[in-house]
C-alpha cells in the first residue's frame, strides 16, 4: 500500500481528495493536515510515501513544508497541488525537493496515477506546468550568479556521472539514457544516485533544473 499524506487548509478539498484516493485499492490516505505546520509530527506520526501539499495555507505555506519535509532523514515524496498555475510557484516547489506539480482540475485519475509513479521514484508535472517550466527555466540558463553556482556543482561530477546529469536534464528516463550513453539499466541507476549524493540533490527534477541552470541542456 501506498501512504498518503494529504495536505489543504479546505476541509471540503481534503474530504474530495480522500474520496478519490480511496478508490484505488494500493492507496491508503494516513492523515490530513489543514496547514503546512502540522505536517513534520504527522509524517513522524504516520510515515507517509506520499504528500499532497496545497502551497497557499494560512499558517505555514506548502512550499516552506516541503522544505521541511525533504529535510527529514526518511522524508515522503511531496507532490505540490494548487490552482495557481505559476511559473514561480511551479520552480520554487520543485527546487525545494516536490517531486510533482499538479493543478487542483487535473482529472481524479491522473491525480491518483500521479501519486503512484511519486511513489515509485518518477518525477510527476501537469504538461502545462512542464512547458512553462522549461521555457523559464532556459530563458535564463547560462546567466548571472545561480548559473554560475550551477556549474560549479556540476564540475563536482565525473565525466560519465555528467553525461548521465545532462540526459536528466533533457527529460530522458533511464532506459532511453541506457541506451543512448550505451549502459545497463543498473548502470545508469548508479550513476543517477550517485548524481544525487554529491550534489546534495533530492530527485531527478533537481538535477534537470540544476543542469538548465547551468545552461548545459
Amino acid at each position: 500500500m501506498i501512504r498518503v499524506l494529504l495536505v489543504d487548509d479546505d476541509p471540503l478539498v481534503r474530504a474530495g481528495l480522500r474520496l478519490m484516493l480511496g478508490g484505488a485499492p494500493d492507496l491508503d490516505v494516513v492523515g490530513e493536515a489543514a496547514d503546512g505546520g502540522e505536517v513534520a509530527g504527522l509524517a513522524a506520526r504516520h510515515s507517509p510515501d506520499v504528500v499532497l501539499m496545497d502551497i497557499r495555507m494560512p499558517t505555514v505555506d506548502g512550499l516552506t513544508a516541503t522544505a521541511a519535509l525533504r529535510a527529514l532523514p526518511r522524508p515522503p515524496e511531496v507532490i505540490v497541488l494548487t490552482t495557481f498555475n505559476s511559473d514561480d510557484h511551479v520552480l520554487r516547489a520543485l527546487r525545494e525537493g516536490a517531486a510533482g506539480f499538479v493543478l487542483k482540475d487535473t482529472p481524479p485519475r491522473d491525480i491518483v496515477e500521479a501519486v503512484r509513479k511519486v511513489a515509485a521514484g518518477e518525477p510527476v508535472l501537469s504538461p502545462a506546468v512542464t512547458h512553462q517550466l522549461i521555457a523559464q527555466v532556459s530563458s535564463g540558463a547560462g546567466k548571472g550568479p545561480r548559473s554560475v553556482r550551477a556549474r560549479e556543482r556540476l564540475a563536482r561530477l565525473g565525466d560519465r556521472e555528467r553525461e548521465v546529469a545532462g540526459a536528466v536534464g533533457e527529460g530522458k528516463s533511464n532506459t532511453e539514457i541506457a541506451a543512448e550513453l550505451y549502459m545497463s539499466l543498473p548502470t545508469v541507476k548508479t550513476h543517477v544516485s550517485r548524481v544525487l549524493t554529491k550534489l546534495g540533490l533530492n530527485n531527478r527534477v533537481q538535477i534537470a533544473l540544476l543542469v538548465h541552470d547551468a545552461g548545459e541542456s
